[in-house]
């Protein structure tokens, strides 16, 4: 059982603002499936953080209240012994890993704990199939894209065989097939009575197999749903509340109107690591300019390959002819934005209106302050970016984009923290 006693926790020593959580008071039941969902910065993260010991072991800052965990003071007793009950899959996955290739990443764990080589092959081969990751073994898991990585760090935890698992937006990189599969771990996770606690913004996956949705608003539980009763609710009540769908088959995209046609060039687009097959070749292909263009894939297919190499951030990798010049990586440099799949790569100064600023050709406040406003980070213009949520870190990268006036954007999974 999970005891959250009236928990208030904020970042940092001094700022008592500085996100974080305020009179958390929640119980869970061993084998319950519970959904933290919220918008970005409501607390969902910190929550997570709290159950798996990260908070007060590894985030300073300050906390009244307590938290329990199978009748331990998770503050009181060591962060190992924590994470022998509570396994935890990060919003970021490479923030958790040790290996540099997958398959010893899996392993790695149960290897740490010295556990026999017999039980440890059994469970990598059943943690395997389970995750269907036959075609990822023995990979450099830093060549992996955002989705695979996702499933790797899945996997190394699952076979720790914990008795509580803590997940913080597991499906933001995942593609439609994935977050199927993803689905059916949880549906097996819960099938053996594992208490499971999921942060997310994608709700509709998780239909039909948690038992309870925690609504989160500015660091407090604002409602407290059954299953049923959030099966109740509209889309428009869902939406009011800053929620995602909860059935995809309503959404519909929106008819744009059209706009003169010109296209971009693309010739020998050619792209692989040291040692590795070819990840992308594309000889020739035309992209229509002045259009919103969906690049679109299975995880692992290249889209984010594609992205680098036509922003220029890959060397030697093809041509773009556009209104008749000619574009090499290095002329794309400043002709293209990119807001990154992992944003913490790319903010670097001590404010969110710094980090909009640096992305201007001339400094304009006023200007840099519309943008932010538009992207609801007016408020917090004077924070450090790193002491945001990973959506607000999206929209800090998003605002930067906006701000830099560059002919073409680049958004690679924009959406996976919002």
């Amino acid at each position: 059982m999970i005891k959250i006693d009236h928990i208030s926790f904020s970042y940092g020593e001094e700022n008592e603002n500085t996100g974080g959580v305020r009179d958390i008071d929640l119980n869970i039941e061993d084998g319950q499936f519970v959904v933290l969902c919220g918008e970005s910065g409501c607390g969902k993260t910190t929550v997570t953080r709290l159950i798996n010991g990260l908070i007060p072991h590894y985030y300073e800052g300050k906390m009244t209240g307590e938290v329990w965990v199978n009748g331990a003071k998770v503050s009181e007793q060591p962060l190992y012994d924590t994470a022998a009950v509570v396994g935890s899959v990060f919003q970021n996955p490479r923030s958790q890993f040790f290996n540099v290739d997958t398959t010893s990443e899996i392993t790695f764990g149960c290897e740490n704990l010295g556990q026999p080589e017999k039980d440890i092959r059994e469970r990598f081969a059943k943690t395997v199939r389970d995750f269907r990751l036959e075609k990822l073994m023995d990979r450099n898991i830093f060549h992996l894209s955002g989705g695979e990585k996702q499933k790797i760090a899945c996997a190394g935890v699952s076979i720790m065989e914990p008795d509580v698992l803590v997940m913080d937006e597991p499906s933001s990189n995942l593609d439609a097939a994935s977050i199927l599969d993803l689905r059916k771990i949880l549906a097996f996770w819960k099938s053996q009575g594992k208490t499971i606690i999921v942060s997310e913004h994608r709700l509709y996956y998780l239909r039909g197999l948690a038992d309870r949705f925690i609504y989160l608003a500015e660091g407090q539980v604002s409602r407290d749903y059954s299953a049923a009763e959030f099966e109740q609710l509209t889309e428009q009540q869902r939406s009011n509340m800053g929620l995602r769908t909860f059935a995809l088959e309503r959404l519909l995209p929106p008819v744009l109107p059209q706009q003169e046609k010109t296209a971009l060039a693309l010739h020998n687009f050619r792209f692989a690591y040291k040692n590795e097959p070819e990840t992308l070749h594309i000889m020739d292909c035309e992209i229509p300019t002045n259009r919103i263009v969906g690049i679109i894939g299975n995880n692992g297919a290249g889209k984010s390959t594609f992205s680098r190499c036509f922003c220029g951030l890959e060397k030697r990798c093809g041509e773009i002819v556009w209104n008749g010049r000619k574009y090499r990586p290095k002329d794309r440099l400043s002709t293209c934005y990119m807001v990154m799949q992992e944003v913490n790569h790319q903010l670097f100064t001590e404010s969110v209106l710094d980090e909009v600023l640096i992305s201007m050709e001339e400094e304009n406040q006023e200007r840099a302050e519309e943008i932010l406003n538009r992207l609801d980070l007016l408020a917090f213009k004077d924070r450090h970016p790193m002491s945001l949520s990973g959506g607000q870190k999206q929209r800090v990268a998003i605002a930067s984009a906006i701000a830099s006036k560059r002919s073409i954007l680049f958004f690679d999974e924009p959406t996976s923290g919002l």
